[in-house]
């Protein structure tokens, strides 16, 4: 069986963007085409194979290759090698930078081995003159989802920028929106989409039972291009060590998390956290643990703003938390200075929110756990990603961040409120009826998640398209002679 395995097993290529929202769901979606008994090779460079290392399975039909990274080139310190690791703005643009020059090894190492097909971040735009060149498949992926891009390019098409309130034009729901994207913004993912309109499909981090076929149907009707849900990638992760494992080693063990939310009762705590890439002022932290303390729920508040700050002075405290907060706090909230293990937090019974910045990783992980959600957005498609959850799936309610920037963090000039904190947190935590529905719908797609990556399911139906689809495009060059 394993020699049948072999002889019919595909040779697939990975290449993940360098940051820890792109490379973690693309590798477990990597891992979901090894477990088919398919020849894989995620490429990348040497810190970021050393997190991937210990977070997936390394096996036989799944390696790692590196390349180097150019860090004297672009002047970065040894080791800072991802975006969820600049320190600040200059570092961010320096990695970006070294993407560029990544080219030359991965390209070299691709056409001395050439694979039966690439799947690339869509950051990586020239692997599609690369793919041609081989005559083999390839699929872009990003972490962005369906809905987002569609409302992207509808905003793009349309020029609604500038709009102080505006409905979304030609989408299949009528979506209210009280901000719009930067220009910047719309404008270079708009262009970045134009490779990905070239690749043989657009591989998604999702499940079409949430995005909804109307929106299948509506990119593909407007693009031309095909669509592949092929998540939630975090399903795959289905013990207590492999979720906590998944990402960057975390600040705390996942022991002291775990017991922690063992002594809680069912849905009573709220977990917050804003991502690696947003990072707020400590005025905004401020008044997010006002209101978290004025809600009367328990928590636990991930805070990498003050990652390594864990012996800072009283005064240095006392600019982004309340006198006396962590006291009064003991046993009610859990503070994290850094990463956490998000998806095992999240499937743990005790959560009952999840305040969220609407990063497309975050909100998949917490749907397949069937959280319901706080919306916060700061950046980049977030604020799409919000109202499919709000007014489309009604999955969650909105805290009323209106302040879209280009970056998730440097100098902000507005401040989320904590009145307006705690009144959403009331709202989603308090026993009320709007809570209850909210809760509902949210263990309805929590159970369409696993479903849909099940065998049988809409996830495992795409896997085995875009399977076939490869393999006819290598059985095709294999009968025409050279």
């Amino acid at each position: 069986m394993n020699m049948e395995h072999e002889e019919k097993a595909l040779k697939i290529y990975f290449i993940p963007f360098l940051a820890h929202g792109h490379m973690i769901p693309l590798c477990d979606i990597a891992t979901l085409f090894a477990s088919r008994h398919h020849q894989i090779t995620i490429i990348t460079t040497p810190s970021n194979a050393q997190i991937l290392s210990k977070t997936i399975p390394l096996s036989q039909n799944l390696r790692l290759h590196t390349v180097p990274f150019p860090s004297q080139e672009v002047g970065l310190p040894n080791g800072m090698e991802s975006i969820s690791t600049a320190t600040n703005n200059n570092n961010l643009i320096k990695i970006y930078q070294s993407t560029n020059l990544l080219r030359t090894p991965i390209q070299h190492f691709i056409e001395q081995n050439p694979p039966d097909c690439i799947v690339a971040d869509f950051l990586y735009p020239w692997v599609h003159e690369l793919a041609n060149k081989l005559q083999i498949p390839r699929f872009a992926f990003h972490a962005l989802s369906l809905f987002a891009t569609c409302a992207m390019e509808s905003v793009k098409a349309n020029s609604v920028y500038g709009s102080s309130s505006y409905v979304i034009p030609d989408l299949p729901h009528s979506i209210s929106m009280t901000v719009t994207p930067p220009k910047g913004v719309a404008e270079v993912l708009g262009g970045l989409l134009e490779t990905v309109y070239k690749s043989n499909g657009f591989i998604i981090n999702s499940f079409a039972e949430l995005e909804g076929q109307e929106y299948i149907e509506h990119y593909e009707k407007t693009t031309g291009h095909k669509a592949l849900h092929l998540g939630p990638a975090s399903l795959i992760r289905t013990t207590i060590q492999e979720k906590s494992e998944r990402g960057e080693p975390s600040i705390v063990s996942s022991h002291e998390c775990l017991s922690w939310l063992n002594s809680k009762p069912d849905k009573s705590v709220l977990y917050i956290c804003f991502g690696s890439l947003c990072l707020f002022q400590d005025k905004q932290l401020y008044e997010i643990a006002c209101g978290i303390e004025a809600s009367g729920h328990e928590f636990i508040w991930i805070v990498p703003e003050k990652k390594g700050k864990e012996d800072e002075s009283d005064e240095e405290k006392e600019k982004w938390l309340p006198k006396g907060f962590e006291e009064r706090n003991i046993g009610k909230g859990l503070i994290i200075r850094g990463w956490a293990p998000q998806v095992m937090i999240l499937s743990h019974r005790a959560v009952g929110g999840f305040m969220t910045h609407c990063g497309w990783n975050s909100i998949t992980e917490a749907v397949s756990a069937g959280v319901p959600m706080i919306t916060w957005p700061v950046h980049g498609e977030q604020f799409f990603n919000e109202k499919l959850i709000t007014q489309v799936r009604r999955i969650g309610l909105e805290v009323g961040a209106t302040e879209w920037t280009h970056m998730g963090f440097g100098e902000r000039e507005e401040v989320v409120g904590r009145e307006s904190i705690e009144k959403a947190v009331r709202r989603l935590m308090d026993d009320g009826d709007e809570a209850e529905e909210i809760r509902r719908r949210a263990r309805e797609f929590g159970e369409k998640a696993k479903l849909a990556v099940q065998e049988g399911g809409s996830t495992y139906k795409n896997f085995t398209a875009v399977i076939d689809e490869i393999k006819r495009s290598r059985d095709r060059k294999l009968q025409v002679p050279e």
